[in-house]
């Protein structure tokens, strides 16, 4: 799959009205490339323009960051990224106000095309479990799964909702694993 050059202008647009752009401008071929390769699965996906603009702004944003980190002209702190003096400050400047370029925290979370992927993964890993129930279906793994996946509970707990003992969760947890696996290195 290829990006058309409506796309292709588009991610230039936004790249280059990206506050992060500015003094970075050498830069740009690579946050250009980050953010193509980011966005081919997102693209053709989305048919509302302003909801693609949306969801390609915060593409280019997470890959102009992950190349200024690459690149070493800022580093990750708890809050957020920010600049690298040794990097950002090798021109001589005759202002003599601070050069202050604010790199906000990008989560990588809400990430358009990851969110794609996990739920791909999610989806293929839900049917693997209903697969191998569908085919033991006295192990109950189906109810195994929600009941430690997706309500989150302990082995202890889900021993006492089963009315089975810990060590036949922790291994039909173990088998149910196994399966899933099997199911989906096997695609």
């Amino acid at each position: 799959m290829e990006l058309s050059q409506e796309h292709l202008d588009l991610i230039e647009k936004i790249i280059k009205s990206d506050k992060k752009f500015q003094n970075n401008e050498d830069l740009f071929e690579d946050f250009f490339n980050e953010t193509c390769k980011r966005s081919l699965s997102i693209v053709e996906t989305m048919d509302d323009s302003d909801v693609l603009e949306a969801y390609l702004r915060k593409i280019a944003s997470t890959a102009i960051v992950v190349v200024l980190k690459d690149m070493g002209r800022v580093r990750r702190t708890h809050q957020a990224y920010v600049r690298n003096d040794k990097e950002i400050n090798t021109k001589e400047t005759t202002s003599t106000a601070p050069f202050n370029v604010n790199y906000d925290f990008v989560a990588i979370k809400s990430n358009p095309e990851e969110i794609v992927i996990e739920k791909e993964l999610l989806q293929k890993v839900y049917d693997s479990v209903v697969i191998a129930h569908s085919q033991n279906v006295a192990k109950q793994y189906l109810q195994l799964y929600e009941l430690r996946y997706v309500e989150g509970k302990k082995q202890a707990e889900i021993a006492r909702d089963m009315n089975i003992s810990q060590s036949q969760v922790s291994k039909r947890l173990f088998e149910l694993m196994e399966e899933v696996k099997k199911s989906i290195t096997a695609k």
